[in-house]
């Protein structure tokens, strides 16, 4: 089943930043910058201003080193033009088979795609100024964002890699410099961390920072982002169990239908919480971590929903009663990408029909009579139908107005036909979605 059993339970005032450089921002988004954090031992973290971005005070370079080596794995694009570091990355990961990986730089304010021979030497450049920190080959992963079609300044770049090494750090102010050095058309920095536990009492903990505000759709995840953590663990079950929680996150989100060709998310495991290695892909180890790693994963790739470009709402499409997972999740990627369903979202109107005509030509099996619709409140009011069965509901135009007035809206999909479901997590689309895109270059 795809659907993600990841519901935040802290409370806003956990996440509350009391920092006024993001004071601009509503309430809410506020609320998801975090004031503190507790982060993977060994792990040290950056972000500082290089000269990729023309503003002075834009951090545009994070560094993210462990003082050891790690077990490595990440998921890539599937689009065809993919981008230098994704083409690079991808190779350190083979030739060093997931092992003895220290790090991961990443610039912003320039993708490093679709640039060609040159491209590919910049990234190999990229990684090979961290090599000569660590005194390692291919030491570092690397990843860029921002516009395509142009070159790296990699003198820059190169420079900036060794004063970054200078300011590595543990501190919660050093994870969120590495954050703020992601943002591209962000408008918060997206970091997560905390401490976990597993039944054999070993404990862990994980960081994560993601980036993404548009070109947003899978497969796979279309953004940025890598997580950290002290676990020891086998380099190919890490790869498993990041993909499994790729499918159920990052691969569940949509902003605007598009995929970049960037698209990276890593994962380091450094081993420094000493707990036995986890080897066994069948034991209750193995299980309880990759299931905490998609909840965890699940968490950040709902903030860059939360922050996509000009969005006002976030919204869970919940797709219930298919006859297969892969069905439900068909039928709630497509609708989630809807730009019907999506603009009535902004314009706050309950046409529920548009719902109904996506699904339909979602290319799943559907029976008309046997699907319900209804819009399910994020203060867990009463939830409101739509459609139950194939009949139409009157629906209290009065109510459907109240609930899309609210920020979290979830709308639930029952098919009727069998017992797997899927979510997809997505947001409305809003004139300030084409203002960013119209003047992105500008």
């Amino acid at each position: 089943m795809f659907a993600s059993r990841f519901v935040s339970k802290l409370p806003l005032r956990a996440y509350y930043s009391t920092s006024t450089k993001y004071a601009n921002l509503s309430a809410r988004k506020q609320s998801f910058i975090p004031s503190s954090g507790t982060y993977p031992a060994g792990f040290n973290a950056t972000g500082i201003h290089c000269g990729v971005k023309k503003k002075v005070d834009a951090k545009d370079l994070a560094l993210v080193l462990s003082d050891r080596p790690c077990s490595a794995a990440a998921v890539f694009t599937t689009n065809a033009f993919q981008a230098a570091p994704v083409l690079v990355s991808r190779e350190i990961l083979q030739q060093k088979m997931g092992e003895n990986v220290y790090g991961v730089v990443t610039n912003s304010g320039c993708a490093n795609a679709v640039t060609g021979s040159q491209g590919l030497e910049n990234a190999k450049r990229m990684h090979k100024a961290v090599d000569a920190l660590t005194g390692v080959e291919k030491s570092a992963m690397v990843m860029s964002t921002g516009v395509i079609g142009q070159q790296l300044p990699i003198e820059k770049i190169e420079k900036g890699v060794a004063t970054a090494h200078q300011s590595l750090g543990n501190s919660h102010q050093s994870w969120m410099d590495a954050a703020e050095a992601f943002m591209t058309t962000d408008t918060f920095p997206k970091l997560r961390s905390g401490k976990y536990s597993l039944s054999s009492s070993a404990e862990f903990t994980m960081a994560g920072i993601t980036k993404g505000a548009g070109m947003i759709h899978p497969n796979m995840a279309t953004l940025l982002g890598f997580i950290v953590t002290d676990m020891n663990i086998d380099a190919k079950l890490l790869k498993k169990a990041l993909q499994f929680a790729i499918d159920r996150s990052f691969n569940s989100i949509s902003v605007d239908g598009d995929m970049s060709t960037n698209d990276t998310i890593a994962i380091l495991a450094n081993g420094a919480n000493n707990a036995k290695k986890i080897t066994d892909e069948k034991s209750t180890d193995f299980l309880e971590f990759r299931d905490k790693l998609t909840d965890f994963a699940a968490e950040l790739a709902q903030l860059v929903v939360r922050d996509g470009e000009g969005a006002t709402k976030f919204v869970t499409i919940n797709v219930k009663g298919a006859s297969t997972a892969e069905a439900a999740k068909k039928a709630a990627s497509h609708i989630s990408t809807s730009m019907l369903v999506k603009t009535a979202l902004f314009g706050q109107d309950a046409n529920w029909g548009r719902i109904c005509a996506s699904l339909g030509h979602s290319g799943i099996e559907v029976d008309p009579s046997k699907v319900s619709v209804a819009f399910i409140p994020a203060d867990g009011s009463q939830k409101l139908d739509l459609m139950i069965t194939g009949e139409p509901e009157v629906v209290d135009e009065a109510r459907a107005a109240e609930i899309l007035k609210m920020e979290d809206l979830n709308i639930q999909i029952d098919l009727g036909l069998g017992e797997e479901s899927a979510k997809f997590w997505t947001n409305d689309l809003s004139y300030e979605y084409v203002s960013i895109n119209a003047d992105y270059r500008s």
